[in-house]
């Protein structure tokens, strides 16, 4: 079980990765991220409308507002981070996310986290192919906010695994 914020669904559904989580793992996210994610007239939001739809995306709701609130304030993290975050604490699963603010605060908290990239690593180990692999980690880089080092290091360990 893996609860995603906004940031990293958006994203594997950018580079066609989603699809493909949803069928290893069991992908929860808040109605916040929800309306984050789902909003807007495009493919990602599209496809992750018809996750939701086909129940591969399960939605869930906090319950404790105030914490949420006091999660923005801490770490200067809008609602739906907040709103994952706090999910993922309370379930005790990690985070995908690739918000910085809000890895910071999974490093404070010490709530265990996964960005996009370390799902297309995951996802090339499991056979999905190094072109495709490169052409996916190439979309990422043009779509994420990632260094250039985080970059190459995820060419390293494309090519070394």
């Amino acid at each position: 079980m893996i609860v995603f914020d906004s940031s990293t669904l958006i994203l594997l559904a950018k580079i066609d990765l989603l699809r493909r989580i949803t069928t290893r793992f069991k992908v929860i996210i808040t109605k916040e991220v929800e309306k984050e994610s789902v909003n807007k007239e495009c493919f990602d939001a599209k496809l992750i409308g018809r996750l939701i739809k086909e129940e591969k995306i399960k939605v869930d709701r906090i319950t404790r507002e105030r914490d949420k609130e006091k999660l923005e304030q801490d770490f200067n993290i809008e609602e739906g981070e907040a709103s994952a975050l706090l999910l993922a604490k309370t379930k005790n699963c990690p985070l995908a996310t690739d918000d910085g603010p809000t890895i910071k605060a999974c490093k404070v908290i010490n709530i265990e986290f996964i960005t996009a990239i370390h799902f297309l690593i995951r996802a090339y180990k499991d056979n999905l192919g190094e072109d495709i692999a490169f052409a996916k980690l190439e979309k990422l880089k043009k779509y994420g906010r990632y260094s250039s080092r985080i970059i190459d290091d995820a060419y390293k360990k494309i090519k070394e695994a």
